[in-house]
């Protein structure tokens, strides 16, 4: 086997791991942006009955799952603002095997629960508009980006 050719095959198998991880937290921060972050808000048609129900119905199809999430956090504010929390990060979560961190301002967040009592195949949610802090996710430990919401305080 030429020598170019070996030096390629192991660089292969020491960069793959790395390319893979590097995918995935691409496609956690594009997630991130398309189901947690609404700004400016949407406005549903009345055939949706709720913001919840048409944002639901979105997230779910996005997810390409049809298995409805008991709860789901939606932030009504510009992508910058709540970017900027993740830089630097020095908590580790270690439920979640992330960086996590606890934004010091408050957001406009829509929390989207959901209703008891429906059959297993009806997805029908309540909407509750609040202003809170986010405890997020974050891509890494430095120069990070938001890739979860964890709960609000």
């Amino acid at each position: 086997m030429p020598r170019d050719v070996a030096w390629l095959l192991v660089l292969q198998i020491i960069l793959r791991p790395t390319l893979v991880i590097g995918i995935k937290i691409k496609i956690a921060i594009k997630n991130f942006r398309t189901l947690h972050v609404d700004y400016p808000m949407i406005n549903y048609p009345k055939g949706f009955h709720g913001y919840c129900n048409g944002l639901m119905a979105y997230v779910r199809g996005r997810m390409k799952d049809w298995y409805c999430p008991k709860v789901h956090y939606v932030v009504h504010a510009p992508w910058e603002g709540i970017r900027k929390f993740c830089k630097y990060s020095e908590s580790f979560c270690e439920n979640y095997n992330e960086y996590c961190t606890l934004t010091q301002n408050s957001f406009p967040i829509t929390v989207c629960t959901l209703g008891s009592k429906q059959p297993p195949t009806s997805c029908s949610y309540n909407s509750t508009l609040t202003n809170q802090r986010l405890y997020l996710l974050c891509s890494s430990k430095h120069n990070a980006e938001p890739i979860g919401i964890i709960g609000l305080s």
